[in-house]
């Protein structure tokens, strides 16, 4: 009887995508309802470790990275002599916004099935556990400290934050909801509100957390105090796009807590010349990651990894099928990112033929963890970069500027490109250091997803000087930054309505 009780509870969720039986194929019945489960230190462990999993297996189901955070800006160009000739030209249609074809064309693009990008199940599945995770803890595991259970419900926290986080940047207004048990339908809330309701929810319980793991397994890979600031400040210059009437107080939060990163020492910048220790994650430069590697046997697919558009023998192997990059950025934006005569070691560092604007093109910044056995296609062994604390200096900067305390921004930008063996800027204050900033964050984040959504964010995805693929005011308003959602989204909610400028057609 109790098993059905919780099948109706489930069916008249709100987030219910799917019937119970489907379900309950996906999660253990004793995981949610907590019947034989939450019980030890262990239990509460798997849970935090299958939301990471799930986490990962939306980044891993196809090119995620680049398709939802880099190739939109239309700046990339597909190589016509790569080793799957036409099937890498999607990178061109998401430059133009062709986001219908990118999504139901999957015979074009054959594996990729950019459709799964547009179905937000997964992320229901992470809310819905961190939920009743977060219930369990509350009500007490006897094998668990007063302390311990705070810093649970502060992970648990962190990973429902972050669901909603790459939900908004998908596809803007989502649901939200924090109960264990929902049984109410309910729409879409408007992302600002979400984003506010996720900061207040990060910021009750961030400083119950460790600034970081001491054990270097569990560092960047946990979430700690360092992953919810992080989070909090993209939430915060996010709605500071959305939100102009209070882009102030916005700006304010984010300086500050950045400030209180910074003095916390708990991060570092890796020298330039061990990078491919950030790349390969676990580093003191890493404030969350989806740690991933072949030496625990963990499938990471070979069309994921932002690398597998931008490498070439012997990065790639086997030489025959790889003797050129599947796609290049074009030399015109490497230009503008990245001039020529200015000198900054992340070109030597980073990149082979950087202004080729053809296959000869590499990305070096994710080739220093190659493999050295074997002559089978793989990527080289990263993780998969979410928050870094170079990120975090270089968004207190942009808030800082903002703020007009333009001192304190040009000292924050200043420690990144010391790191990055380029010239500290010396320019005017006002839009030029702000303009400056932008172009820094895209040199710094270079293939790390960021991107797109800062365009997006800072209204710069208005102006051709800034992207290959402007969109009208109009076409933001209504949404032509954001994925389809699959019709799925639909199913056992009469409140749930899709992103309108797709059903039109992109028109």
């Amino acid at each position: 009887m109790k098993k059905y009780m919780i099948c109706f509870l489930l069916i008249c969720s709100s987030i219910s995508e799917f019937s119970c039986k489907k379900f309950l194929d996906v999660e253990p019945l004793d995981k949610l309802t907590g019947n034989n489960f939450y019980k030890t230190k262990g239990d509460v462990e798997a849970v935090i470790n299958d939301m990471a999993r799930m986490h990962f297996e939306k980044l891993n189901e196809t090119q995620v990275v680049g398709a939802v955070g880099e190739y939109r800006s239309g700046e990339v160009k597909y190589e016509p002599t790569n080793d799957l000739g036409t099937r890498r030209q999607f990178v061109e249609v998401l430059g133009r916004n062709e986001m219908i074809d990118i999504v139901t064309n999957s015979a074009r693009w054959t594996f990729y099935d950019f459709a799964r990008i547009t179905r937000w199940t997964r992320y229901y599945q992470i809310i819905q556990s961190a939920n009743i995770l977060i219930y369990n803890l509350e009500q007490g595991v006897e094998a668990l400290t007063a302390a311990e259970i705070k810093q649970y419900i502060g992970e648990a926290k962190f990973a429902r934050c972050l669901a909603y986080y790459n939900m908004v940047h998908l596809f803007g207004d989502v649901p939200y909801y924090t109960n264990a048990f929902a049984i109410q339908a309910i729409g879409r809330e408007n992302m600002v509100s979400v984003f506010n309701k996720c900061i207040a929810d990060l910021k009750s319980s961030m400083n119950d957390m460790p600034w970081t793991f001491s054990d270097p397994a569990l560092k960047g890979v946990r979430a700690s105090r360092g992953s919810a600031i992080a989070l909090i400040m993209n939430m915060n210059m996010w709605n500071a796009g959305f939100d102009q009437a209070n882009a102030s107080k916005y700006w304010r939060e984010t300086a500050d807590l950045g400030g209180e990163l910074v003095r916390s020492r708990a991060f570092r910048l890796i020298p330039l010349a061990e990078w491919a220790t950030v790349a390969k994650g676990r580093s003191d430069e890493s404030l969350f990651e989806l740690f991933r590697t072949t030496n625990y046997g963990d499938a990471v697919s070979n069309w994921a990894p932002f690398a597998d558009m931008f490498l070439r023998y012997p990065y790639k192997l086997p030489q025959s099928s790889h003797q050129v990059s599947s796609a290049f950025y074009k030399a015109e934006y490497m230009e503008k990112i990245y001039p020529n005569l200015l000198p900054d070691g992340r070109k030597e560092a980073w990149f082979e033929s950087m202004y080729a604007n053809s296959g000869e093109f590499m990305v070096l910044k994710y080739a220093g963890n190659t493999f050295v056995e074997g002559g089978e296609e793989n990527n080289p062994d990263n993780t998969f970069m979410v928050f870094r604390y170079a990120e975090s200096i270089l968004l207190r900067a942009e808030a800082l500027a903002n703020l007009g305390e333009e001192d304190e921004a040009i000292t924050m930008l200043n420690l990144v490109r010391a790191r990055a063996k380029a010239p500290s800027y010396d320019g005017s204050g006002g839009q030029p250091l702000k303009d400056f900033i932008f172009l820094e964050r895209a040199r710094e984040l270079f293939g790390e997803g960021h991107y797109y959504f800062d365009l997006i964010r800072t209204r710069r995805i208005l102006s051709r000087s800034w992207t290959s693929n402007s969109l009208s005011l109009d076409q933001f308003n209504r949404g032509g930054w954001t994925w389809p959602i699959d019709a799925d989204a639909t199913r056992n909610n009469p409140y749930m309505v899709l992103n309108t400028y797709w059903l039109n057609g992109g028109k």
